[in-house]
């Protein structure tokens, strides 16, 4: 009986000692990687009090937020975490366009272009600026790999080192897959400005980028730079990269107004009543950049269904659509092709143009042609 009790007691200290050494690391792992950023200040939080949606340390929607967490919602989530879509992600690596470094480097003032590199990150081309859009070039959107399903494709359309000179990066929130560190990391050096949500900022100070080269915005802000107005407009969404950070920077979505053209950037979020109100104040827009991907109904408030991505569209008054936020990450159970499918459905019934591109495929702005084919079926 005594070797009995000996050995549990062992088992004990054994299981004791993994669970403290895994707390330890963690905990050391959340309060010193530099992947989690910077928090504000008590002045910055007294600053973010006045702008009207935030209170006790969050920003807030201006539509409320439904997420359902009773005992039926999560034994949904967790069966569908468990036994996700069978196609939830693709069984081969997905074969993308790749991009020449001269194509982006010799082009007139005059060209408005945007390159998509999945999910929800772009290269465009405008009044002769480069600027990139959410740049998330790592295999993983998430703090560390053993969090995250690895992307669908494992070559780049290009690589981060071969871009051209970047005139600003605009961050839409700080989730991973749209605030990479490592891909800022790499970037930094190359590119001047940097667009961000209120809060946003904090993480790249941390990440020594000089205050002169961050631009925080609050809803409806506007910016000029060069001939681009920029303004940063409304989503309904959350934010964070911790345990302890929810809400704790602003989301929002990005209009770019040109010389010739306009462009609306969606960003991450559920469907509300911001899109007519973009739509009235900045619309109509020659190309809508909207998101489509990764929802449920059980988040539905924060991330659009396909068939109100069209809506969505509709009411910013895009004349084209691309979907995005698809294509790249697995991120929650529904197949990986069912955005584009759905969407590509919905747009036919309401007679809404939408261009399909392959991962590295470019849009000309003004061109009457644009990539419209299912390449995702091959």
């Amino acid at each position: 009986m005594k070797k009995i009790l000996r050995v549990f007691k062992w088992i004990g200290i054994v299981l004791g000692s993994l669970i403290a050494l895994v707390a330890i690391v963690g905990g050391l792992f959340l309060n010193l990687s530099p992947q989690f950023g910077g928090k504000a200040t008590k002045a910055q939080k007294a600053a973010y009090e006045q702008t009207g949606h935030y209170a006790d340390g969050i920003f807030l929607n201006e539509e409320e937020i439904i997420m359902n967490m009773d005992c039926h919602s999560i034994t949904t989530m967790i069966k569908e975490i468990f036994e996700p879509d069978p196609n939830v992600a693709p069984k081969y690596d997905l074969q993308v366009q790749k991009v020449a470094p001269e194509v982006l480097a010799n082009k007139p003032d005059s060209l408005v272009r945007i390159t998509w590199f999945g999910h929800s990150s772009f290269l465009l081309e405008m009044d002769g600026k480069n600027i990139l859009l959410d740049p998330v070039f790592g295999q993983y959107a998430a703090p560390h790999k053993w969090f995250g399903r690895r992307r669908y494709n494992v070559d780049m359309p290009i690589e981060l080192d071969s871009l051209p000179p970047i005139d600003a990066i605009v961050i839409s929130h700080d989730h991973y897959d749209h605030l990479d560190y490592p891909s800022i990391k790499k970037l930094k050096e190359k590119t001047d400005h940097f667009y961000v949500p209120l809060g946003v900022g904090n993480h790249l100070r941390s990440w020594k980028i000089e205050e002169k080269r961050i631009h925080e915005m609050d809803w409806w802000d506007e910016a000029q730079f060069g001939a681009i107005k920029i303004a940063f407009t409304p989503s309904r969404h959350m934010s964070g990269r911790g345990l302890s950070d929810q809400s704790a920077t602003l989301w929002g979505s990005w209009v770019f107004h040109g010389s010739h053209k306009k462009l609306y950037f969606s960003g991450d979020g559920g469907y509300g009543k911001h899109f007519k109100q973009i739509g009235e104040k900045y619309g109509p827009f020659d190309l809508g950049l909207m998101e489509c991907g990764q929802y449920n109904k059980l988040w539905a408030n924060v991330h659009m269904m396909p068939e109100q991505t069209v809506q969505a569209g509709m009411d910013v008054k895009a004349s084209l659509i691309v979907p995005i936020h698809w294509g790249s990450f697995t991120l929650a159970t529904h197949s990986w092709t069912d955005p584009v499918e759905r969407v590509t459905k919905k747009a036919t019934e309401m007679n809404v143009p939408i261009a399909t591109p392959q991962i590295g495929e470019q849009i000309v702005l003004g061109e009457a042609a644009f990539p419209h084919s299912k390449w995702w079926e091959r």
